[in-house]
């Protein structure tokens, strides 16, 4: 994979450069800010780019409006945002119009080496990776207007997987159910959140799009 970084601490750049290096990847560039990566992605066309929310100047929305810029211009390219904390406009922004090859993980999970570049790799396969944080803030909400209230805690947890990006043998791994126990639950969930008769892949990840928008 061809990766290019975007991310202002000199620290974790270098750190990530080397740990991708280390899994075999290419590293095309690692850059300290927006501007200088999309230069670089304009130049050398990466796979996939991994960047900061917040970097310079002002350190507030830099990073994700490059993220922006880079899918809406090049549609095929992964693009992993990291960010320090659940910033869930940030995020919306970021998923609403498209939920493939689009990544959004908080950086404690970078220390969690096989997750990050298990994320990585889903990006970059046309699939989306949802840090377990957001998703975790977004299903608990328990409002009576929350279609999500609707939903038992199976659905619940396989929702849950299915909004990080796991496709339904992994969900079904990961909660120790049948394969069509998943499929029955995917179903439920969907009739219960009125996606019924929407089709493909993004049906699946606007189960939990459409809070990320709220």
């Amino acid at each position: 994979m061809r990766v290019i970084l975007a991310e202002d601490s000199t620290l974790l750049r270098e750190g990530l450069v080397r740990l991708l290096i280390e899994e075999g990847h290419e590293v095309l560039a690692a850059v300290g800010d927006a501007v200088s990566l999309i230069a670089e992605v304009e130049k050398q066309a990466p796979d996939t780019v991994v960047v900061d929310i917040r970097m310079p100047p002002t350190h507030t929305d830099e990073g994700v409006r490059a993220a922006l810029e880079i899918r809406e211009r090049w549609p095929k390219m992964g693009v992993l945002v990291l960010s320090q904390h659940v910033e869930r406009n940030y995020a919306a922004q970021l998923l609403a119009s498209n939920a493939e090859r689009v990544g959004y993980l908080l950086k404690d999970r970078v220390a969690q080496i096989e997750e990050f570049l298990d994320a990585l790799e889903r990006i970059n396969a046309g699939g989306a990776a949802i840090d377990p944080e957001v998703v975790r803030q977004l299903v608990i909400r328990t409002t009576h207007s929350d279609p999500l209230a609707k939903l038992t805690p199976r659905e619940r947890s396989v929702l849950e997987a299915l909004a990080q990006g796991h496709t339904n043998t992994a969900i079904a791994q990961k909660l120790h159910i049948s394969l069509s126990s998943v499929e029955k639950n995917l179903n439920s969930i969907f009739d219960k959140l009125e996606l019924s008769h929407t089709t493909g892949y993004s049906r699946r990840i606007l189960a939990i799009l459409r809070y990320l928008e709220s």
